[in-house]
């Protein structure tokens, strides 16, 4: 997939990954308020390599683009979001993003999803993004329904997290609605 992958608002920068977000993405996917409903954490820098190779994968592969999100001057990592599971059959990807706990709440979430949204409308031709947000995951459903996605429905206990069954609401937007 080759696109220009390096996208701006007024406040934010987001870009491919490099070797050296290793210890961000690290930081964000150990950290207990992160993973709380999140499907995948890491133990140890080693450990998070698979995580960059996913992330390099992605586009290698055709399969989505995810970003690092930063600061406009690149010099502070906020988090990281994206679209994964690309089906050019069906022209739909599911969208993921988290933040480190200290920019939660200064609305970067709400500035990068219309850029990651457009991203895929336009560079990589979708009609249909998806999100899959666990139930128990207020904040993340209010953030869905505020960028204009969606409620779909709720796949009841469909999931095995920790030994206890969970739920998750299928969050959607399409093209031009």
């Amino acid at each position: 997939m080759k696109v220009n992958p390096k996208k701006r608002t007024e406040k934010l920068l987001l870009r491919q990954f490099d070797e050296n977000d290793i210890e961000n993405v690290f930081k964000g996917l150990s950290h207990t308020d992160v993973i709380k409903h999140y499907g995948i954490s890491f133990d140890s820098l080693e450990a998070t390599k698979e995580q960059m190779t996913w992330f390099a994968d992605l586009e290698k592969d055709g399969t989505g683009m995810w970003f690092a999100v930063c600061s406009l001057d690149n010099k502070t990592f906020y988090g990281a979001g994206g679209l994964n599971s690309l089906s050019k059959e069906h022209k739909k990807a599911e969208i993921g993003f988290w933040l480190l706990p200290e920019f939660w709440g200064y609305g970067i979430m709400k500035d990068a999803m219309p850029l990651i949204c457009d991203f895929g409308f336009d560079k990589l031709g979708l009609h249909r993004i998806e999100g899959f947000v666990e139930s128990e995951n207020v904040n993340c459903k209010n953030a869905m329904a505020k960028l204009d996605f969606q409620h779909e429905g709720t796949m009841k206990d469909c999931e095995i997290k920790n030994g206890k069954f969970i739920s998750l609401d299928i969050y959607a937007k399409i093209k031009n609605e």
